[in-house]
């Protein structure tokens, strides 16, 4: 493999950095903007090229030394930006952001402004890990970045609340109780009245009464058996059913977007608010209460039933695909999208450039920069007239953007 001295430009939107090699792109993971370093090539294109980092020659400014064993050692991928100051962490988003709405959608804006997460460590409140058996002991870990198939084990994680990460030691100790399987999967989350606890994989499990009684700090055991759908097994106390699914990872952050979201709505005065992909009705509830008329559609049956049982008389909530159910919700005064990392169909933003009369705003909260720019460049005679990032997950990648649009002529 051939190596190269290179010098740093950028970070991409998977949190590689960005280099020129005879004009062609080099992406090289755990580098920042301004490093001078020494890269061994493992992939060459005609046009990119993707690098491993060999030696850092001269540091960039905003270069740190990652606190986490793991992201050095390990090579772990759920953190890609460890080794970046936070500020530049946050300088980076924002700059991803940009150039994607730039080169995808075709809308010139400065870096948005970024609502920073208070708490840049020990924030995450769900933790989901691979279950490998290695002879007679089980293990808990995550994957290297650049092997998805290989599985280290995770002794901490500096991201995580220090209560998910108890909960998982306890998990681990109760291991011989799991399904007879060489490899599952886990997610912990911390709910009202302790953790959840949702196993994917294994076709039996005759043991998780006895596993459920082993962990104490669970509020709620669910289980996904091969091929089937997340099932509770058993809970104590007062433990929300929705606990399986909807567990925000970082509450502080998810609390700011949401106000944000409501306030963006109110500030349109919308009688009628259609709220699609609703999950379980934390910003549609909301709306109802203020007195909009909400109709609230998400895929999820359990999540839109939860959202039915929570509105009032005058809204309602649809259980379908939104591309589906979006034509008989409208019209409507506003419209909010809060779709996966896939953004939206295509028939979602070909309804919407038809509505009329069109919406008054368009809210999209997005967590792809670009599936939005893509989605925005499929609304022609729609304008951005604010946009705000929020870090939801400090020391990775990913933002979450929140992008009101409104009709060219308003």
């Amino acid at each position: 493999m051939r190596e190269v001295e290179l010098t740093i430009d950028s970070i991409a939107a998977g949190g590689d950095g960005v280099a020129r090699d005879a004009g062609r792109v080099v992406f090289v993971p755990r580098t920042a903007p301004g490093d001078v370093a020494l890269v061994r090539l493992v992939e060459e294109k005609e046009r990119f090229a993707r690098g491993r980092l060999a030696a850092v020659r001269t540091p960039s400014p905003s270069r740190i030394e990652p606190p986490c064993p793991h992201y050095v050692h390990d090579d772990c991928g759920g953190c890609q930006l460890q080794h970046l100051a936070y500020d530049a962490q946050l300088e980076a988003k924002r700059v991803v952001v940009r150039d994607a709405l730039a080169r995808i959608g075709g809308v010139a804006l400065e870096p948005p402004p970024t609502q920073p997460s208070l708490r840049p460590w020990r924030y995450r409140r769900k933790l989901t890990l691979a279950l490998r058996r290695r002879g007679a002991r089980w293990i808990a870990g995550l994957h290297p970045y650049h092997d998805a198939s290989a599985v280290f084990e995770l002794r901490d994680c500096p991201i995580t609340d220090e209560r998910v990460v108890a909960v998982w030691k306890e998990i681990l100790g109760a291991a011989g109780l799991l399904p007879q399987a060489q490899s599952l999967r886990g997610a912990v989350r911390l709910v009202d009245g302790g953790a959840s606890f949702v196993l994917e994989g294994g076709t039996r499990w005759n043991a998780s009464d006895a596993f459920f009684r082993a962990v104490p700090s669970l509020a709620a055991l669910w289980w996904r058996r091969e091929g089937g759908t997340p099932r509770l097994l058993a809970e104590r106390g007062a433990a929300a059913a929705a606990s399986a699914s909807f567990v925000q990872v970082n509450e502080e952050v998810a609390d700011a977007l949401r106000a944000h979201v409501l306030a963006v709505a109110a500030a349109h005065a919308p009688a009628r608010i259609v709220d699609a992909y609703a999950g379980a009705g934390a910003t549609a509830v909301p709306l109802a209460a203020a007195g909009a008329r909400v109709t609230a559609i998400e895929l999820d049956r359990d999540a839109s039933a939860r959202t039915a049982s929570l509105l009032p008389e005058g809204s309602r909530a649809i259980a379908g695909r939104v591309e589906d159910r979006l034509g008989e919700a409208l019209p409507a005064d506003l419209v909010i999208v809060n779709p996966p990392r896939t953004g939206v169909d295509a028939r979602v933003t070909t309804i919407l450039a038809a509505a009329t009369p069109a919406p008054r705003a368009i809210v999209y909260v997005s967590c792809n920069p670009a599936t939005l720019a893509r989605d925005i460049a499929r609304l022609p005679g729609w304008r951005v007239r604010s946009i705000r990032l929020f870090d939801m997950f400090p020391q990775t990648a990913h933002v979450e953007t929140v992008c009101e649009l409104v009709p060219e002529a308003a």
